[in-house]
């Protein structure tokens, strides 16, 4: 029999509230189907739920919430200032609350350090005539920051953080910052592991988030041999070794599904022993692979892998 260990919570910088180490993410969760997937979560001891606006089923995952039966205080609610509100974050975050039914977000994250035309073509992914995107250059990031702090000052969330943000972009956030962000979510898996961004994170007391931690649809991580085999050692699947592989690295890892077993076989967790940890931190150096990789037309400066 494996032998599971219990989800643990990390501290965060600011927001006073511990973040458990496992949540259910809900990107690709088609409405309809997301609302009993965060029910089936909570039901099944999640206590963190990523979610938002750009996903568009905000309302769902805010009725799964209250169909599960689990108090309004127990749980971790995470959402994201998407890219064409960077200009009024606060009239964005009150957007996502109403859709949610809730009075607050435990975390708020600026989804990308990418604004867009709020005025163009399309509310989420506006476009010049070229077809490439219609970003707001004459808009910082710092500015977006700067408003970000002010509905934390207000109490509309608990903490605020980034996702998808290279060190370059967080030191240029960090210039004019007065709260350091509680968070970067970004993508992480043992093709992706990212050991010097995260060494970074580490030593501005940001916590790292992992997004896409068994890759995409048909991921070669599932078919990899070398994870197979810490999988066979457990007694475990490989997407088990690839969760607990980040909360081992104390990481805070969003596997999501709406899969009713998968949902509850994602939150087993194991302990991983140092040879474990070693294979898996090294498999980048050979099969280095990012899955997630939009076109905004600037360069967020990350590095390869």
């Amino acid at each position: 029999m494996p032998s599971y260990i219990d989800v643990p919570s990390f501290p965060l910088s600011h927001g006073g509230k511990a973040i458990p180490a496992v949540g259910l993410g809900t990107w690709q969760s088609n409405p309809g189907e997301v609302s009993n997937a965060v029910k089936i979560g909570l039901q099944n001891g999640y206590r963190h739920i990523d979610g938002a606006w750009i996903y568009g089923n905000e309302k769902e995952v805010g009725e799964g919430i209250k169909a599960s039966g689990v108090p309004r205080e127990e749980i971790f609610v995470t959402s994201k200032l998407w890219c064409t509100k960077h200009r009024n974050v606060e009239a964005a975050v009150k957007e996502s609350l109403e859709l949610l039914g809730l009075d607050y977000l435990d975390l708020y994250l600026i989804h990308w350090p990418v604004p867009l035309n709020g005025q163009g073509n399309d509310p989420k992914f506006p476009k010049l005539p070229d077809g490439s995107r219609d970003r707001d250059t004459e808009w910082s990031i710092n500015q977006t920051w700067e408003q970000m702090e002010a509905i934390l000052e207000k109490g509309f969330v608990k903490a605020i953080g980034v996702s998808n943000f290279s060190e370059a972009y967080l030191d240029q956030l960090l210039t004019t910052a007065k709260v350091v962000p509680a968070v970067n979510q970004i993508e992480l898996h043992p093709y992706l592991p990212q050991h010097e961004l995260l060494e970074y994170l580490a030593k501005k007391d940001i916590l790292a988030e992992a997004y896409s931690p068994l890759g995409s649809t048909d991921s070669p991580l599932l078919k990899d041999e070398d994870i197979q085999k810490i999988a066979d050692k457990h007694g475990v699947s490989v997407g088990t070794v690839l969760i607990s592989y980040q909360v081992n690295r104390n990481v805070v890892v969003l596997p999501k599904s709406v899969t009713e077993k998968r949902i509850i076989d994602n939150y087993k967790i194991v302990k991983l022993d140092e040879e474990d940890m070693r294979t898996l931190n090294g498999l980048y150096k050979t099969k280095g692979k990012r899955f997630i990789k939009p076109d905004w037309g600037v360069d967020l400066k990350f590095s390869h892998w």
